[in-house]
């Protein structure tokens, strides 16, 4: 199993994080999330802590954060562990990211800014002319971060990057058996269209087709 990071997850927090609880959360979070710390690895706060220049409180306030998110596990007395990978969870992410990234995307059509409409499309139109997995895979995050903020509810964007980060470790746990589809960039145009149209049923629609089809591919080589 590959273990690459390749910037999948962008730079995104607005939870009130200092900077260098930010960059641990964010920096372990990639690591964890791209398997470079792969499923059951033990974790080591000064070991985190060293590359990047960071003091162990960020760490352990990173930890926290992490466990909470499913990503870590905390055992008393016996250590820090990266959470192992349960395949069954991706049914379950996927019916809670349907309901929740379909709210979202009818929110940004109605709410996002001229600029965060923009971005949205210029994201979208980097990835369909990117062919490396690694680099789609990076821009598909991106879109979706792009497309929860621009929602404008902090809740809704909070949970959704949490299960976004979940769902993009299945996806790495199975990329080697994946294959790259043309037609995959066409629902994230819909919905980059339908932001910028204004148009919530529309935007609605491509997300909801979007993740139905990741789901059905990913469970093809489970």
């Amino acid at each position: 199993m590959r273990s690459e990071i390749f910037e999948v997850q962008g730079r995104h927090q607005r939870d009130g994080a200092t900077p260098a609880v930010a960059l641990a959360y964010e920096s372990i979070r990639d690591r964890i999330i791209s398997l470079a710390l792969p499923p059951g690895a033990p974790l080591n706060e000064a070991d985190l802590a060293g590359p990047l220049g960071v003091g162990l409180t960020p760490v352990r306030d990173a930890i926290k954060r992490l466990a909470l998110e499913h990503l870590i596990v905390v055992y008393p007395r016996r250590g820090t562990f990266v959470s192992e990978i349960n395949l069954a969870d991706e049914r379950w992410l996927t019916e809670a990211r349907v309901e929740m990234e379909g709210l979202a995307a009818e929110l940004a059509a109605a709410r996002a800014s001229v600029e965060e409409r923009r971005a949205i499309t210029a994201c979208v139109e980097t990835l369909l002319g990117e062919s490396h997995p690694l680099r789609i895979n990076a821009l598909d995050t991106e879109f979706h971060r792009l497309l929860y903020r621009a929602a404008h509810n902090p809740f809704l964007e909070a949970s959704l990057n949490q299960y976004l980060n979940l769902s993009v470790r299945l996806w790495y746990y199975c990329r080697d058996r994946l294959r790259a589809k043309s037609s995959d960039g066409d629902f994230h145009k819909q919905v980059a269209d339908a932001v910028m149209a204004g148009d919530p049923q529309a935007s609605r629609a491509g997300i909801v087709a979007h993740l139905r089809q990741s789901s059905a591919d990913l469970r093809e080589v489970m």
